[in-house]
């Protein structure tokens, strides 16, 4: 499975500790950045990079962003057709919206992860399958339905 990794200044150690983790178990990795750390980046432009790969064919592979909330990330790759990005601290969590809402994008928050549990979270996230149950079929179809009367609407 092809992976997209993106993270800022406050998310690059994470990602750096979750890229190695990654390719030691056997994971294709892309990586958006940053490539060191810059206080001046902005999160923005890595969940952009990231978020633009994973819509344009889901199938393909998932995204992992990391900032110092999360949030800022969640909330720019949920700006993308095709992309459901969860925002989770634990694997509990995790596991939970994998199996449910079957996101392709996960993020991380760096400021409140140690750096063990962020790597059992993705690890956690990446392994668990979608149930398919009809509730949750349907319910994600609703999201698919919304999103193209919006692509729609706005165009």
């Amino acid at each position: 499975m092809l992976i997209y990794i993106g993270a800022d200044h406050r998310g690059f150690a994470i990602k750096e500790s979750i890229k190695k983790y990654l390719t030691d178990s056997g994971y294709e990795l892309i990586d958006f950045g940053n490539s060191k750390i810059n206080p001046q980046d902005d999160y923005n432009d890595f969940a952009v990079n990231v978020a633009k790969e994973v819509s344009k064919d889901p199938s393909l592979g998932k995204g992992i962003l990391i900032c110092g909330s999360g949030v800022g990330m969640d909330i720019v790759a949920n700006k993308f057709r095709n992309v459901r990005c969860s925002l989770c601290f634990s694997s509990d969590q995790a596991m939970s919206v994998r199996s449910d809402d079957n996101p392709n994008v996960l993020a991380l928050a760096a400021d409140f992860l140690e750096e063990n549990e962020a790597k059992k979270i993705v690890s956690v996230w990446l392994q668990t399958q979608f149930d398919g149950e009809s509730n949750h079929s349907r319910r994600l179809e609703k999201i698919n339905e919304l999103e193209r009367r919006l692509t729609n609407y706005f165009e």
